[in-house]
């Protein structure tokens, strides 16, 4: 396996793009497509996103539950595994981060501007409409920010850590390209520089772009809020709309920087912004609660587990989980080439090991603190002040994290640094987005001209507006779902290709270790017998 581009030639270098074109255009040509349709047909579009949303969510919805189980257990498999001491980039590579850095861009790159739209909103629906019991009590409580963690917990993370860790074996251990088609070479052979590999990177171009649109829309419809509730500055999608403009070409500008300038900057000062506001949190909220709650909500949530892991509502039969379990669960798998591929890009010379540690448990623990600070102290004011913070949210989901900060010390100043979090998350989010779709239709490479990676910056800016002007929240919604579902099924086969993979790796180096092992067995043989026959020709001598 060499290290080529996808295609079967080696294409020149132009000047404005560098690019794959049986991967750059039909992709380029399916988002054109979809925008004109949906902009032509805005009434209806609305409805059809809606049928499809509950068409896929109604009838597989279970087939996504038993895949994302399937993934999380690989990845713990592989930790614990004898591979797990196989290295990205072969056993003298190093780490080109620090840890500190590493884990930043891990948690930003990771959830980022989701997790600032529903730390607070989603405990505060589950508490006050819980799937099971009633609502505002000790238990729906309990309830609420169990459900939370399953879908910010490690599920998510070992969607990425699979991605990621199958990039980066194959681009960094057998030098290939860094593309989704190289993880299959092991199923597939030589066929993933054809068509059948033009078709998985094109999945992949269409997942992230959907996956990132869904979290861009949230992260737009947060800043809008956020500047409606501090300025007065009107609400709704046409402001949307120019807000999407200008932060786009904001992103624009860490994009022409690179990963090495831009991303690995705006993810070090989203990790310090966040990690403010959290403390801020902790310390200004009802900060005894939170700690208690945080033991209380990881014990609850390892406890029930497997239960929790693989409900389906097969005896419920009610329409819950769409809204929910499902569409994180197709949301994260179609976040997963993008944040998959970002994390392959900055973990040579980590462990397999180390690597699926760090990216399920630090995260996963750090989310888990972050939703009890946010959704827990949320909890605490709803239950304190007879539900003012569940009507501004039912009201307007976009808000709800600026209607928990004006309830402590200081929330004008609080909720102002919250707008410039969420700027700094899309901005993040954006520019790896652009930087990770651009290797895709580049055919693997890891550098390309500057015009190219902000073609792709401004696609993802048109298409989540676009989403937002054609069916808004729902749209959002349905795009994740409509794009993760089959994606999950590449994942599925990606489990069973690195498997394969990993195995050939380690019997290559298992047979180097004991070529190596008699290499140093023979000299030592042959070290003694020079020895013996110089103490022999030192006894002739003497005699």
């Amino acid at each position: 396996m060499s290290n080529k581009t996808a295609g079967t030639k080696k294409k020149e270098n132009h000047k404005f793009f560098d690019i794959h074109p049986p991967v750059f255009w039909p992709s380029a040509i399916l988002l054109f497509n979809f925008i004109i349709i949906t902009i032509t047909f805005e009434d209806s579009m609305d409805k059809v996103f809606t049928t499809v949303q509950t068409a896929i969510s109604n009838n597989l919805g279970w087939f996504l539950i038993v895949s994302v189980n399937i993934y999380l257990f690989f990845m713990l498999y592989i930790a614990f595994s004898k591979y797990g001491n196989i290295r990205l980039g072969g056993k003298t590579a190093v780490p080109e981060f620090s840890k500190s850095s590493w884990f930043a861009m891990l948690f930003s790159a990771g959830m980022g501007i989701g997790i600032l739209f529903w730390s607070v909103a989603e405990p505060v629906y589950h508490f006050t409409e819980p799937v099971l019991g009633s609502p505002n009590t000790t238990e729906a409580a309990r309830q609420a920010m169990l459900i939370t963690f399953l879908h910010w917990g490690f599920h998510p993370w070992a969607i990425y850590a699979l991605v990621g860790m199958s990039l980066a074996f194959f681009a960094f251990n057998k030098d290939m390209p860094l593309a989704i088609r190289s993880i299959f070479y092991p199923l597939l052979g030589k066929r993933v520089y054809g068509k059948l590999g033009d078709t998985i990177d094109v999945l992949a171009v269409l997942a992230t772009l959907f996956g990132l649109a869904t979290s861009l829309g949230f992260g737009v419809q947060q800043i809008n809020s956020g500047l409606h509730h501090l300025f007065g500055m009107p609400f709704n999608i046409y402001f949307q709309i120019i807000l999407m403009a200008v932060v786009t070409s904001a992103a624009s500008l860490s994009v022409i920087s690179g990963l090495d300038h831009g991303v690995k900057k705006l993810s070090e000062i989203n990790m310090r912004l966040g990690i403010l506001l959290l403390v801020f949190v902790i310390a200004a909220g009802p900060s005894l609660f939170i700690f208690e709650t945080y033991v209380q909500n990881i014990g609850a949530y390892l406890n029930d587990f497997f239960k929790i892991s693989f409900w389906a509502e097969g005896y419920t039969r009610s329409d819950w989980q769409n809204s929910w379990t499902i569409f994180y669960w197709a949301w994260w798998i179609s976040w997963s080439p993008f944040v998959g591929m970002f994390i392959a890009r900055i973990s040579r010379g980590r462990t397999l090991r180390e690597f699926v540690l760090s990216v399920l448990f630090f995260p996963a623990l750090l989310t888990f603190l972050w939703l009890t600070a946010f959704g827990g102290s949320a909890i605490f004011f709803e239950t304190n002040q007879a539900g003012m913070i569940s009507k501004a949210v039912k009201g307007n989901v976009a808000v709800s994290i600026y209607e928990l900060l004006k309830n402590l010390p200081m929330g004008t100043v609080a909720n102002f640094f919250a707008v410039l979090l969420v700027f700094s998350f899309f901005v993040t989010s954006s520019d790896s987005g652009s930087l990770v779709v651009d290797t895709f239709t580049s055919g693997g490479k890891l550098t390309s001209p500057v015009t190219q990676r902000l073609f792709w910056a401004v696609m993802e800016g048109v298409v989540a507006a676009v989403l937002l002007f054609g069916g808004g929240l729902g749209a959002l919604q349905t795009a994740s779902i409509t794009t993760g579902l089959p994606f999950s099924i590449i994942l599925l086969l990606m489990v069973w290709s690195l498997k394969k993979g990993l195995a050939k790796e380690y019997e290559s180096e298992q047979l180097k270790e004991k070529n190596k092992e008699r290499e140093n067995y023979l000299q030592l043989i042959r070290d003694l017998v020079e020895s013996s026959d110089k103490i022999k020709n030192k006894s002739k001598n003497e005699k």
